[in-house]
């Protein structure tokens, strides 16, 4: 069960905005995922749990930030409750979409497990509901994902493969590298990974 933490910053000024203290691990029904944010003063930020089937699809998501929540699950695409700070007005959403994505590191672990890329493969198109820092607003994005490269690391623990995806952001053509290694994320655009305890899982 990899246990770890990751820093999230500004993709383009590097500022520093929050830390995600994860754990993960594959399970008989699929993938769970569990973190606890904090900003950089050691405050409490928002949380993250997030559980896929084994066909890599959200069968529970619950994200909270900045006293916004929201609750998800892919039913009919994918279907939400979003709550606000006082928790009076909750707003339900649908989008015929394959999956959500924010700035978690888990959300790209995801959006793996349910493309299951090759690197012989072109590249394919995949529809998200984007919940957006600091109100998880919801926002409906297109994406395309190829996998360029599978590469074996030797470590301490054995071999170590890395899978390094470009990902397209079809509205605008902007592009960037994704390097997962298993089911933790090794370098993307706003984050890094600064801690890691154990060796990623090794999906079947």
């Amino acid at each position: 069960m990899p246990r770890g933490r990751y820093s999230l910053h500004d993709p383009h000024d590097h500022t520093p905005l929050a830390e995600e203290h994860f754990q993960c691990a594959p399970g008989p029904s699929g993938w769970r995922y569990v973190s606890r944010l904090t900003t950089p003063a050691g405050d409490h930020h928002g949380s993250v749990d997030l559980a896929l089937d084994e066909l890599g699809r959200p069968i529970r998501l619950e994200l909270q930030a900045a006293s916004w929540q929201v609750r998800g699950a892919a039913i009919d695409g994918v279907t939400w409750v979003r709550t606000d700070p006082t928790g009076v007005h909750a707003t339900e959403g649908n989008a015929h979409a394959h999956a959500f994505t924010g700035t978690s590191p888990a959300f790209l672990v995801a959006v793996t497990r349910l493309l299951r890329l090759t690197p012989s493969a072109s590249a394919t198109r995949v529809r998200l509901v984007a919940l957006t820092d600091p109100v998880l607003a919801p926002r409906t994005v297109d994406q395309s994902w190829a996998l360029l490269d599978r590469e074996a690391h030797a470590t301490d623990n054995g071999p170590l493969t890395v899978d390094e995806y470009q990902v397209t952001a079809l509205d605008t053509g902007e592009q960037h590298a994704v390097h997962i290694a298993g089911d933790v994320v090794l370098a993307a655009p706003g984050l890094e990974l600064e801690d890691l305890e154990s060796p990623p899982s090794v999906f079947p």
